[in-house]
Protein backbone atom coordinates (compact mmCIF):
# COMPACT_ATOMS: atom_id res chain seq x y z
CA UNK A 1 0.00 0.00 0.00
CA UNK A 2 1.48 3.38 -1.09
CA UNK A 3 1.30 6.43 1.12
CA UNK A 4 -0.42 9.52 -0.26
CA UNK A 5 0.84 13.06 0.26
CA UNK A 6 -2.02 13.57 2.69
CA UNK A 7 -0.93 10.53 4.73
CA UNK A 8 2.61 11.91 4.96
CA UNK A 9 1.42 15.41 5.91
CA UNK A 10 -0.83 13.97 8.62
CA UNK A 11 2.05 11.87 9.96
CA UNK A 12 4.34 14.94 10.08
CA UNK A 13 1.61 16.98 11.79
CA UNK A 14 1.54 14.43 14.62
CA UNK A 15 5.34 14.65 15.19
CA UNK A 16 7.14 16.74 17.78
CA UNK A 17 9.40 19.58 16.64
CA UNK A 18 12.47 17.44 17.36
CA UNK A 19 11.08 14.58 15.29
CA UNK A 20 10.39 16.94 12.36
CA UNK A 21 13.93 18.33 12.59
CA UNK A 22 15.34 14.79 12.55
CA UNK A 23 13.11 13.91 9.58
CA UNK A 24 14.33 16.94 7.62
CA UNK A 25 17.94 16.06 8.40
CA UNK A 26 17.39 12.47 7.26
CA UNK A 27 15.75 13.67 4.01
CA UNK A 28 18.64 16.07 3.35
CA UNK A 29 21.12 13.22 3.72
CA UNK A 30 19.04 10.75 1.70
CA UNK A 31 18.45 13.08 -1.26
CA UNK A 32 21.60 15.20 -1.05
CA UNK A 33 19.71 18.49 -0.73
CA UNK A 34 19.40 21.27 1.81
CA UNK A 35 16.02 22.47 3.04
CA UNK A 36 17.55 25.83 3.96
CA UNK A 37 18.68 26.43 0.36
CA UNK A 38 15.17 25.70 -0.89
CA UNK A 39 13.70 28.27 1.47
CA UNK A 40 16.26 30.96 0.54
CA UNK A 41 15.84 30.39 -3.18
CA UNK A 42 12.08 30.11 -2.88
CA UNK A 43 9.58 31.88 -5.09
CA UNK A 44 10.14 35.53 -5.89
CA UNK A 45 13.90 35.53 -5.20
CA UNK A 46 14.98 36.98 -1.89
CA UNK A 47 17.24 39.73 -3.30
CA UNK A 48 14.61 41.34 -5.52
CA UNK A 49 12.17 41.56 -2.62
CA UNK A 50 14.83 43.07 -0.35
CA UNK A 51 15.64 45.78 -2.89
CA UNK A 52 11.98 46.73 -3.27
CA UNK A 53 11.62 47.12 0.49
CA UNK A 54 14.62 49.43 0.96
CA UNK A 55 13.44 52.55 2.76
CA UNK A 56 16.72 54.22 3.75
CA UNK A 57 19.46 55.28 1.38
CA UNK A 58 23.02 56.51 1.78
CA UNK A 59 24.13 59.37 -0.47
CA UNK A 60 27.65 58.65 -1.75
CA UNK A 61 29.70 61.25 -3.62
CA UNK A 62 31.84 59.31 -6.11
CA UNK A 63 33.46 62.28 -7.83
CA UNK A 64 33.50 66.08 -7.60
CA UNK A 65 33.67 66.79 -11.33
CA UNK A 66 34.96 70.06 -12.81
CA UNK A 67 32.82 72.45 -10.74
CA UNK A 68 34.16 71.60 -7.31
CA UNK A 69 33.02 74.90 -5.72
CA UNK A 70 29.42 74.25 -6.79
CA UNK A 71 29.61 70.70 -5.42
CA UNK A 72 30.93 71.97 -2.08
CA UNK A 73 28.02 74.44 -1.91
CA UNK A 74 25.54 71.66 -2.65
CA UNK A 75 27.10 69.40 0.01
CA UNK A 76 26.85 72.22 2.57
CA UNK A 77 23.20 72.80 1.67
CA UNK A 78 22.32 69.08 1.92
CA UNK A 79 24.23 68.31 5.09
CA UNK A 80 24.47 71.59 6.98
CA UNK A 81 28.25 71.11 7.26
CA UNK A 82 30.63 74.02 7.53
CA UNK A 83 32.81 75.03 4.60
CA UNK A 84 35.88 73.17 5.83
CA UNK A 85 33.98 69.92 6.51
CA UNK A 86 32.12 70.06 3.19
CA UNK A 87 35.37 70.72 1.30
CA UNK A 88 36.96 67.77 3.11
CA UNK A 89 34.09 65.49 2.12
CA UNK A 90 34.30 66.58 -1.53
CA UNK A 91 38.10 66.24 -1.58
CA UNK A 92 37.80 62.79 0.00
CA UNK A 93 35.48 61.40 -2.69
CA UNK A 94 34.32 58.69 -2.80
CA UNK A 95 32.67 59.61 0.47
CA UNK A 96 29.31 59.04 2.11
CA UNK A 97 27.71 62.46 2.34
CA UNK A 98 24.57 61.55 4.27
CA UNK A 99 23.17 58.28 5.63
CA UNK A 100 19.69 56.85 6.22
CA UNK A 101 17.83 59.26 3.96
CA UNK A 102 14.31 58.67 2.72
CA UNK A 103 14.03 57.77 -0.95
CA UNK A 104 12.58 61.17 -1.91
CA UNK A 105 15.20 63.13 0.03
CA UNK A 106 18.03 60.99 -1.35
CA UNK A 107 16.86 61.41 -4.95
CA UNK A 108 16.46 65.18 -4.50
CA UNK A 109 19.95 65.45 -3.00
CA UNK A 110 21.39 63.28 -5.76
CA UNK A 111 19.79 65.51 -8.40
CA UNK A 112 21.14 68.65 -6.69
CA UNK A 113 24.68 67.24 -6.58
CA UNK A 114 24.52 66.04 -10.20
CA UNK A 115 23.33 69.46 -11.31
CA UNK A 116 26.36 70.92 -9.51
CA UNK A 117 28.61 68.60 -11.57
CA UNK A 118 29.23 65.73 -9.13
CA UNK A 119 29.00 61.99 -9.63
CA UNK A 120 26.68 60.42 -7.05
CA UNK A 121 25.35 56.98 -6.07
CA UNK A 122 22.53 55.93 -3.79
CA UNK A 123 23.15 52.82 -1.74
Amino acid sequence: MALTKEDIINAVADMSVMEVAELIEAMEEKFGVSAAAAVVAGPGGGEAAAEEEQTEFDLVLTGAGDKKVNVIKAVREITGLGLKEAKGAVDGAPATIKEAMSKDDAEAAKKKLEEAGASVELK
